[in-house]
């Protein structure tokens, strides 16, 4: 996991989901790091082919549009605050009642640390969240635009 974060991971807890090739690409992770530090992202993308996929789509407009498409659909729009639900719900537990440097304002945030409403942050969050927790429309149709999610050769092992 270092070598494909380039750094080593904060507030990691466990691999939720890995590659075809047995390397981590999606990680747990606790409210907050062992300073006390709030880390917003629950589940995080560790795949440096995911990582990348997810950035060009981000550049491309992506964050925009599927900020609309979840405003405006509500299929989606449900799906996105039902996820947000099971963040909060996720989180809480995983603090198992530490409330960090932010007395535990972070424990509510959504996906992505979204404070809520349709306007997403982070799509590298909603693909990562519908990785770990199957189910999530809007995480897994922001997934499917992305194409192939894997290599045919591991993004990891030939750097």
């Amino acid at each position: 996991m270092e070598q494909q974060l380039g750094r080593p991971p904060r507030a990691f807890v466990r691999v939720v989901r890995r590659c075809p090739f047995g390397l981590p690409a999606v990680t747990e992770q606790a409210p907050y790091d062992a300073a006390g530090e709030p880390f917003p992202t629950t589940y995080y993308l560790t795949c440096p082919h995911l990582v990348g996929a997810v950035a060009r789509l981000e550049a491309a407009g992506g964050v925009e549009r599927w900020s609309n498409a979840a405003r405006d659909d509500p299929t989606l729009a449900a799906s996105l605050a039902a996820a947000n639900e099971e963040q909060r719900r996720v989180r809480r537990e995983l603090a198992a009642g530490v409330t960090g440097h932010d007395g535990g304002a972070s424990l509510e945030l959504g996906v992505g640390g979204s404070r809520g409403g349709a306007s997403l942050k982070c799509l590298h969050a909603h693909v990562a969240f519908a990785l770990a927790r199957p189910g999530y429309e809007l995480g897994e149709r922001i997934a499917r635009e992305l194409g192939e999610l894997w290599p045919a050769v591991c993004c990891t092992t030939r750097r």
